[in-house]
């Protein structure tokens, strides 16, 4: 888009907001944090939109605080802006969100002379924006900035067009109604698969290995029907989990925004469209309780809804209560071992269900540790965003987790005195042998969270911690040499 021309002819450039100015949709942000701040409510949007979408937005707007200044804007499109801008020309911002948040929006970048929005009777999008400009400019006496086959009507009466983010098809489209000046392409595809696989959280589907352990424990890993039963399972509870964390992320959006970290996640940073998360979590959730229901024991869809309710509880309220925010992700870990009981049929003792609430609980609050720590080395003192701790807990959590991880080796020694654990081994008094290994690796796994060296979740951070991967063959051995 030639500067000088446009600073001749005094053509206003016109830019679109959701998709183009920002890596995002206000009327989606405005949904999911309408949801997350009134849970019992979800449902009104839709009775909302029986007075049209322009007022759906508009009691969004209104009913919702976003934080504007940690929106994902396009750093291209902001550039385009300022190096148009620095040639005197005219800056509209034009967009079907509701004026409130435009404006709001303007006024935070300072980049606008005029903002066109929707204002509750009218949405402006497609047509209706095309008209809007049409009667201000006239045909050709405007250039648009858009990104999606709603800005075609607007781009076949602009003088140009820049293309931001579109595909092959939409460009060509756009290309046969408009000359296009300025084309800022998507990512490619590998890169969104990235983006994709990051935001399903794929890696974290390690932690689903728990089902396995009611299996080994019985001492049946060699059954071949009840292996194929375990990869089942595994496959249903890690389509589950990456719907829940989709829906976790959508919900935490703002708040992950304020994060050092949690920031770069995808929804947060805009890599990944907020459309494409909603239409993705009840995808995965059907698709996990389908498998099960088709194929594996009913006891176990049981047990994968309850761990879906809690999950879900945990998003909406839980995890911003004290305590009982990491006594419930100990709860969701033992979950994985009653589901992977329910789809082997085989039975669940008491001592491994102890095991798992104190180790987990340990775990837990290892992470909460650690964000806490962060906070206070940037001089926080205020309560975490999203959460029910203050920096200066930190030395509670600590030993409350400390004390959680040294209860779980006691429960260990204790199961090796069991009746039934005599009868299960040839040689049970090695078991005790893995109780060093496991004080040995919950202090170190305290002390480097204490030092400022846990950044990462501690379940994945033991699974590429080289020490933690020998304590855990060591350990497994052990057990096998038991046995």
């Amino acid at each position: 888009m030639s500067g000088a021309a446009a600073v001749r002819d005094a053509v206003p450039l016109v830019v679109d907001l959701d998709g183009t100015l920002l890596r995002s949709d206000m009327l989606l942000e405005s949904a999911l944090a309408f949801v997350r701040a009134a849970p019992q409510r979800a449902l009104a949007p839709l009775w909302w939109l029986a007075g049209g979408k322009a007022a759906l937005k508009r009691r969004l707007a209104e009913q919702t605080d976003i934080d504007v200044t940690t929106l994902p804007y396009d750093p291209r499109v902001l550039a385009l802006i300022e190096r148009e801008r620095a040639l005197g020309r005219t800056i509209v911002l034009a967009t079907a969100s509701d004026r409130l948040l435009a404006e709001r929006i303007a006024a935070h970048l300072g980049l606008f002379d005029e903002v066109l929005a929707s204002d509750g009777g009218v949405n402006l999008s497609a047509g209706r924006k095309r008209d809007a400009l049409l009667a201000r400019y006239g045909r050709q006496g405007y250039d648009y900035a858009g990104n999606s086959a709603d800005d075609l009507p607007v781009w076949a009466t602009a003088r140009h067009a820049c293309v931001v983010g579109a595909g092959a098809g939409l460009l060509r489209r756009a290309r046969a109604c408009c000359e296009v000046a300025e084309v800022l392409p998507p990512p490619p595809a590998r890169a969104r698969l990235r983006t994709l696989l990051k935001a399903l959280r794929v890696h974290q589907w390690s932690k689903n290995l728990l089902l396995f352990l009611p299996l080994l424990a019985a001492h049946q890993g060699g059954d071949p029907l009840r292996l194929l039963a375990g990869m089942l399972a595994f496959l249903c509870f890690s389509l589950c989990a990456s719907s829940v964390y989709l829906l976790n992320d959508l919900l935490d959006v703002a708040d992950d925004r304020h994060h050092k970290s949690k920031r770069a996640r995808p929804f947060a940073a805009g890599s990944l469209s907020l459309l494409t998360g909603v239409a993705l979590a009840p995808l995965l959730l059907i698709a996990a309780f389908g498998l099960a229901g088709w194929l594996l024991p009913w006891r176990f869809s049981a047990v994968l809804g309850g761990y879906y309710a809690l999950t879900l509880a945990y998003t909406l309220h839980l995890k911003r209560v004290m305590g009982l925010d990491a006594i419930t992700l100990a709860a969701l870990y033992t979950l994985r071992l009653i589901a992977g009981a329910a789809a082997f049929d085989v039975p669940l003792t008491f001592w491994m269900l102890a095991f798992s609430m104190f180790m987990f609980l340990s775990l837990a609050l290892v992470k909460r540790y650690a964000e806490l720590r962060e906070a206070r080395s940037r001089g926080d003192a205020a309560q975490a965003r999203g959460r029910g701790y203050f920096p200066g807990d930190l030395d509670m959590i600590a030993s409350l987790g400390a004390a959680s991880g040294y209860l779980a080796v006691l429960v260990l020694a204790l199961y090796t005195q069991d009746h039934a654990t005599v009868a299960l081994y040839r040689r049970p008094q090695l078991i005790w042998l893995a109780c060093p290994l496991l004080l040995l690796w919950i202090t170190r796994t305290w002390m480097l969270t204490h030092r400022g060296l846990m950044h990462d979740d501690p379940v994945v951070f033991a699974m590429k911690d080289r020490t933690s991967l020998v304590i855990g063959l060591l350990f497994a051995a052990i057990f096998g040499a038991a046995a």
